[in-house]
């Protein structure tokens, strides 16, 4: 076969130009500069270019004074992280936290306890032996857990002494209005009259150590945590607001009901999602914010409002943070 009548269909060409920016990644020659390095991440691709998309739209929800929903699950605060977004709650750049209990069981611990460096390959059963329970490659002791069992069982004296039935928003106030840390994420908020929201407050030691406490023979009668008042107010007060941003840093219950609650105000004016999820499985955790846009719960604007960096937190979270917040 004559090679010519197989060419264009290796090397077809293209009949238009494209009018969109080169691909270029940073130069680093000369004087290093750190926001000419991400800014070179715009034009670098694939993820960082997300990344740079996000900086964009979380400068623009600072400079449109939006109302700023930080969504994040506990991984985040057993992490280096957490003092990363107690800076944020601190610097006044986010109004609402929406969390899981496992973060504001262990935010508590840290303020007393440090967790530990580990490493992913370990013994299971030897570190069950020890006492040490593992994230990922940071270890924590259970003695951890064992403080913080006696530390709620006074703070529980006084958070039900006087109401039988409170509300996972005054329990996060409360107890980090107690907290001497100002690393704390809990303290940050409870200092700067940020709300914390935990819809699945019981969903870890947190709740543990409340069905302990109930099973106390002193123990008050009828006490409890009630979570619908609290979602009465995350809409009624997203209502309120002229415009909403969402950084939501992984999945699962604290990104929905910072989507859904804007739902009523048809939708959340920009949203910013850091996630590992995967989508092809129909998860809430690995769905995108277009997805979103289907539900009413981002609005789609003619401008970018809204991306996803699919990279992990700890490595995206704090380049955000440098490029969006700190300057």
């Amino acid at each position: 076969m004559d090679p010519d009548e197989t060419r264009d269909n290796v090397v077809p060409g293209t009949d238009e130009s494209l009018d969109t920016d080169d691909v270029r990644g940073h130069d680093f020659r000369g004087e290093f500069d750190f926001e000419e390095l991400l800014a070179s991440y715009a034009t670098t691709g694939f993820q960082a270019t997300h990344l740079a998309q996000a900086v964009d739209i979380c400068r623009t929800m600072r400079a449109e004074d939006a109302t700023v929903y930080l969504s994040f699950t506990s991984n985040i605060v057993s992490s280096g992280l957490r003092e990363t977004l107690a800076y944020l709650v601190r610097e006044g750049f986010v109004d609402v936290l929406i969390t899981t209990s496992g973060a504001l069981a262990e935010d508590t611990i840290k303020t007393e306890l440090p967790f530990k460096m580990g490493e992913w390959d370990a013994d299971e059963a030897a570190l069950r032996e020890q006492g040490i329970n593992r994230l990922g490659n940071i270890f924590v002791p259970s003695d951890r857990y064992v403080w913080l069992e006696a530390y709620l069982y006074d703070f529980f004296e006084t958070f039900f002494a006087e109401e039988q039935v409170r509300t996972p928003r005054e329990f996060a106030a409360e107890l980090g209005a107690g907290l001497d840390d100002e690393d704390s994420v809990l303290a940050a908020a409870a200092d700067n009259d940020v709300p914390v929201y935990c819809p699945a407050l019981t969903d870890a030691e947190i709740g543990n150590f409340l069905y302990y406490y109930k099973q106390k023979p002193d123990a008050p009668d009828g006490v409890g945590i009630e979570i619908s008042a609290d979602y009465d107010h995350l809409i009624e007060n997203g209502l309120l607001a002229d415009q909403t941003g969402l950084l939501a840093i992984g999945g699962g219950v604290p990104k929905h009901h910072a989507i859904m609650t804007n739902l009523f105000r048809g939708g959340a004016d920009y949203a910013v999602y850091i996630s590992t999820g995967m989508e092809g499985d129909g998860s809430l955790s690995g769905a995108p914010p277009s997805e979103a846009v289907s539900w009413g719960k981002i609005k789609n604007e003619a401008e970018r409002n809204y991306t996803q960096i699919e990279a992990e937190a700890t490595l995206v979270v704090p380049l955000l943070v440098a490029g969006a917040f700190q300057n």
